[in-house]
């Protein structure tokens, strides 16, 4: 795996952060923060970065496709932006002209995206469509924790923060017993402490006591309810638990998330994880994730990446639903005598597996290693671009980078001539692009 070629590493290596001196001569005044894009040069860059709390800076070149489809996106957020209670400004610099400025910035390809927050430099990895930008950028602006005085309030945030993070809401417990948290997980989650709320909320969110921490994954219609006890390891491991739903589904985004999790995946793998058969699967993988916290619960489906599932030695004789434990690396196991999955009973399968794993009667195997390079060096077209940026993301992780993807949309590097397959790997995190779908400059 040490033979990834390099330009796919570069097409996922995030840029540094670096810490930028603010000018004690900025002023705001000297920018008509009216909700325009602003264009910066080497005159103005650091008074701007100084004049403003938060400022999106979108480096891009002008000869890039990638940087022309973003730039309406950015023209449209921008005025919404500039109206929240707490600004974000958003900001241009061509970085193919101002190369000291990017080249500053670690800036290594077009476009690239940092929000300066009271002039300290962050890499944007959000989604880039304006609505789904908004959205992302109002977390990193909103307080750690909003306090919610009514039924009406409770709803109003919820509809508010949207699907795109977890959101906690603390139904009878003091502020002190979350705040920590709340702060250390702002640019994951959403808080918040309801104040005074009806029966009917207790049942809508289904608690029945109060102190109750409860989580809500609108996007996979999940909630998680926490009774205590309230001291500081137990709240944060729920906390920690719940920044991913109880079944995950395995994708480019969601290996983004797992970075920095310790607990092996129970890799569920289907024929087809939108089907109805796997919708009833995927509910007994929510029941066994909901007990047993120690590990995560993650499924793909062979129709979505098969090419990507051949690792685990699925074939097309293979028995499949198949069950697997996933260290996240090189290394997976199987459990003796329930390598898959029957129609019938899938439930007590399932905890078949669980009690044969914990017990130690597995069969410890290797990833396909060498047939995943194999495959990369063989692709030919854009349809199999989603998989090729899936791909790098676990090896990435089976070599430990602890850099981030900076970039969802197509990086495309400075300087070089690159084929059309790596300057479109990137373009996977907007949300309107799926495996088949072709992107033109």
């Amino acid at each position: 795996m040490r033979n990834l070629p390099s330009i796919l590493i570069v097409l996922l290596a995030a840029s540094a952060v670096c810490l930028l001196p603010r000018s004690p001569y900025a002023s705001a005044h000297e920018f008509a923060a009216d909700g325009t894009v602003l264009e910066l040069d080497e005159s103005n860059f650091d008074s701007a970065i100084s004049a403003f709390d938060f400022i999106l800076v979108d480096f891009y070149a002008p000869w890039c496709g990638h940087c022309k489809r973003l730039s309406p996106e950015l023209d449209v957020a921008a005025p919404i932006l500039s109206k929240l209670d707490k600004p974000v400004v958003i900001a241009k610099l061509n970085g193919d002209k101002f190369t000291r400025l990017a080249n500053k910035y670690d800036v290594d390809g077009y476009p690239t995206l940092k929000l300066f927050m009271h002039g300290i430099p962050v890499d944007y990895s959000g989604p880039r469509k304006a609505e789904l930008l908004v959205r992302f950028l109002r977390k990193f602006v909103a307080p750690d924790i909003s306090t919610l005085e009514s039924d009406s309030a409770i709803a109003s945030f919820i509809e508010s923060a949207g699907t795109s993070f977890p959101i906690f809401i603390g139904f009878g417990i003091d502020e002190s017993l979350i705040a920590e948290y709340a702060s250390k997980y702002k640019k994951k989650s959403w808080f918040s402490l309801a104040k005074d709320f009806s029966e009917e909320v207790m049942v809508a969110y289904d608690f029945d006591k109060t102190p109750a921490l409860v989580c809500l994954h609108p996007s996979h219609g999940e909630k998680s309810v926490f009774y205590g006890p309230f001291e500081a390891e137990f709240v944060e491991d729920f906390i920690k638990q719940n920044q991913l739903p109880l079944a995950v589904p395995i994708n480019y985004e969601s290996l983004k998330s797992l970075k920095d999790e310790e607990r092996k995946i129970v890799l569920t793998i289907l024929e087809d994880e939108l089907d109805e058969n796997a919708e009833k699967l995927i509910k007994i993988l929510r029941a066994a994730a909901s007990a047993n916290r120690d590990l995560i619960f993650g499924y793909i489906g062979v129709k979505q990446w098969g090419d990507f599932v051949e690792v685990f030695e699925i074939s097309k004789g293979t028995k499949l639903p198949k069950v697997v434990v996933w260290d996240r690396n090189e290394e997976y196991h199987t459990v003796v005598g329930v390598e898959s999955l029957d129609e019938e009973d899938q439930g007590s399968q399932m905890s078949r597996f669980l009690e044969g794993y914990r017990e130690g009667r597995t069969v410890q195997k290797r990833i396909g290693g060498p047939s995943l390079i194999g495959y990369i060096n063989s692709l030919i077209g854009i349809r199999t671009v989603y998989i090729i940026v899936f791909v790098v993301a676990v090896i990435m992780l089976i070599q430990n980078l602890n850099k981030q993807d900076d970039d969802d949309s197509v990086r495309e590097q400075t300087g070089e001539n690159i084929t059309d397959a790596s300057s479109s790997s990137r373009d996977i995190g907007s949300e309107e692009y799926r495996p088949g779908d072709k992107k033109e400059d």
